[in-house]
């Protein structure tokens, strides 16, 4: 899992960078990067991706097919249907800016979802759009570590509304397993994404 961080911003600038420049080598450039990355013309349709696209999608895109983005389905953080003409990048190309601090819900083709993080970013030759690259970086193990948080800070306040040791016993035990999962995912999301 990648997270928001220098390297990705780096990557981001890289791909960007990449994209303006185009030539016979994008798409074997563009699979040298880690992260789920795809670049749209300036009216939104897919027209490069990399490898790790397929595997975050679970889909192959339809390049000049796909509109917008390369995912199967769309999903607000609560759950409502996001059409494609609303998603992040649709709103990077028709507004002509970068978006930043959106998270979304991807449903692959299996029926899977996963949080992310989408990235698009506008590309400019002369002043003019020429189309637009999108980073994604899954952050659903980091929604996770949030949920196990509150998980074992809720068993910590229940077990001390309790007068029954042995049942505030259990809670306290279970705080410290949820909490260990968080600390353990936590650990394991900074070691992906220092890699």
């Amino acid at each position: 899992m990648l997270v928001s961080t220098p390297l990705a911003d780096e990557i981001l600038r890289a791909a960007v960078r990449i994209a303006a420049e185009g030539g016979d080598g994008l798409h074997a450039a563009l699979d040298a990067l880690d992260a789920p990355i795809y670049v749209t013309d300036p009216t939104g349709l897919v027209t490069h991706f990399n490898r790790a696209c397929i595997g975050f999608s679970g889909r192959t895109p339809a390049v000049g097919k796909d509109r917008w983005c390369v995912t199967w389905k769309l999903y607000t953080t609560e759950g409502a249907f996001l059409p494609d003409g609303l998603c992040p990048m649709a709103v990077a190309i028709r507004e002509k800016r970068p978006i930043r601090g959106v998270t979304a819900i991807a449903e692959r083709p299996n029926g899977e979802r996963v949080a992310f993080m989408p990235l698009p970013t506008p590309i400019f030759r002369d002043g003019a759009l020429i189309g637009a690259v999108n980073m994604l970086i899954d952050v659903s193990d980091v929604r996770q570590v949030e949920d196990f948080r509150v998980q074992a800070d809720r068993c910590r306040r229940l077990a001390r509304g309790l007068s029954d040791r042995r049942t505030a016993d259990v809670l306290i035990g279970m705080a410290a397993e949820y909490a260990a999962k968080a600390a353990a995912l936590e650990q394991a999301s900074r070691l992906v994404a220092m890699a």
